[in-house]
């Protein structure tokens, strides 16, 4: 029988030859999966194709106006402009012949020629013609104050408006943005699952580097969070948008060149006199101004015309007459008209006041507005630099990571991070500026005076 001995180890001459050949498979396999994540960041987050201004126009006009025709709050407000005209021509009215018609029937007792005579039913019909010719500017003053309500309340029409406007441009703003926003964040979840794959395949090679595949998968996890946050908000501003034009929402066009460029603050500020708000700031302040001079008016004698016409009948005996008369009318004592006066001027007073506070919020408003516009841009154009930068940068990363050890997964992941976070701050920034200017031309002559 022959005896079995054991294989004979390898010489120490033979071990470092297996070793390299090892780590030269591993290396082999390694360098085959790395082309895969080089290969998956081609496809780049584009910016929306250019649209020609009068698209962008004629899709603006068509978002607000579906909106101004569903807002019940705009046709409140033009009901109540329809209730101050017809309180105007109530007023107006005053200076038109009035005419009335009376009757009665009861008894009647009276003496004549020191006769007396009673009746248990007496009946009488009349009717009576006037007219007033002078009050003292009283009436004057009422129809003043109604047709100042009216230019407030046809204000307060424009003036609801242009909030509805610029809310629905707000909101399509929004939409654009996280829309974009979340183009990005998708394109950071492919990035990041094809690094994902790639460090798959090497770890099978490799399961020393297993760690690094848990790390890929955890900034994979929070790519797909930043997209997940990204659709969400997305929708509310979909659903923002829906409320106020309704089922199915118009196609995602971009609005932003309308609203590119910073408007001018000193024309803004020019403007800001003649916006709706104002206005119906004035119109206000000019009721209360007329109210108080209706006030003062009050007291001063009244002057008119009235013809009359009767008839009486009771028992056997049958009267009638016709009268015309020139009327005076001398108010003597009202304890109350010297508080009425002084409350309507203080109204007049307080109104104002009040609109000139609101004018120098407003120009106060339009200046802040006009310096965060111009930093937002600033931005915008401070992360554009910042990107070729990065984006040179990530590309250097991966290089080297792909050369076995030059630089480290976490910096590959670091410049995918910062790549992608500084492309979403650029359409946070580009949007919210975007958005700026819209409200700077909203405080000026408004948005929907130019599409109306």
């Amino acid at each position: 029988m022959i005896p079995r001995h054991p294989c004979p180890p390898a010489s120490p001459r033979h071990r470092p030859v297996r070793g390299a050949l090892r780590l030269a498979g591993i290396a082999a396999m390694v360098l085959a999966a790395l082309p895969l994540a080089a290969e998956c960041r081609q496809a780049e987050p584009a910016d929306p194709p250019v649209v020609a201004a009068g698209t962008a126009t004629a899709a603006l006009r068509e978002i607000v106006g579906r909106g101004l025709d569903r807002s019940r709050e705009l046709g409140a407000a033009r009901l109540l402009a329809e209730a101050a005209e017809a309180d105007r021509r109530e007023a107006q009215a005053q200076w038109q012949p009035q005419a009335s018609l009376f009757a009665g029937v009861g008894p009647a007792a009276g003496r004549n020629g020191g006769q007396g005579a009673a009746t248990l039913a007496q009946g009488q019909v009349g009717v009576s013609l006037g007219q007033l010719i002078y009050d003292g500017g009283y009436t004057d003053a009422l129809v003043n104050w109604r047709r100042r309500l009216l230019e407030a309340a046809q204000a307060g029409e424009r003036s609801t408006q242009e909030q509805l406007a610029l809310e629905v441009v707000a909101a399509s703003l929004d939409r654009s943005r996280y829309h974009r926003q979340a183009d990005v964040y998708a394109h950071y979840v492919d990035s990041m699952q094809c690094l994902v794959d790639a460090l798959g395949q090497i770890t099978r090679a490799d399961p020393g580097r297993a760690s690094e595949l848990v790390q890929a998968r955890k900034s994979l996890r929070q790519a797909e969070l930043a997209r997940q946050v990204a659709q969400n908000q997305q929708r509310v501003a979909e659903s923002r948008l829906a409320r106020f034009v309704g089922e199915p929402l118009p196609a995602l066009v971009d609005l932003g060149p309308l609203f590119a460029n910073i408007p001018d603050a000193s024309q803004i500020q020019i403007e800001a006199e003649r916006s709706p708000s104002i206005e119906r700031l004035d119109a206000e302040r000019d009721a209360a101004e007329a109210l108080a001079r209706s006030a003062q008016a009050a007291s001063r004698p009244r002057v008119g015309w009235t013809l009359s016409a009767s008839s009486t009948a009771g028992g056997l005996s049958h009267s009638g007459s016709l009268g015309a008369a020139l009327t005076l009318n001398v108010p003597l004592v009202a304890p109350g008209q010297d508080a009425a006066e002084q409350a309507a001027r203080s109204r007049a007073l307080a109104a104002s006041l009040r609109r000139e506070d609101a004018l120098e919020q407003r120009r106060s408003r339009i200046g802040e507005l006009h310096l965060q516009a111009r930093q937002a841009l600033d931005i915008a154009h401070r992360i554009e630099a910042v990107l070729g930068d990065s984006q040179r940068t990530r590309a250097a990363t991966l290089r080297q990571w792909q050369q076995l050890g030059s630089r480290s997964l976490f910096d590959v992941m670091a410049s995918e991070s910062e790549y992608y976070t500084l492309r979403a701050q650029r359409v946070d920034a580009l949007v919210g500026g975007q958005l700026i200017n819209a409200t700077l031309q909203s405080l000026g002559r408004g948005l929907a005076a130019s599409m109306l």
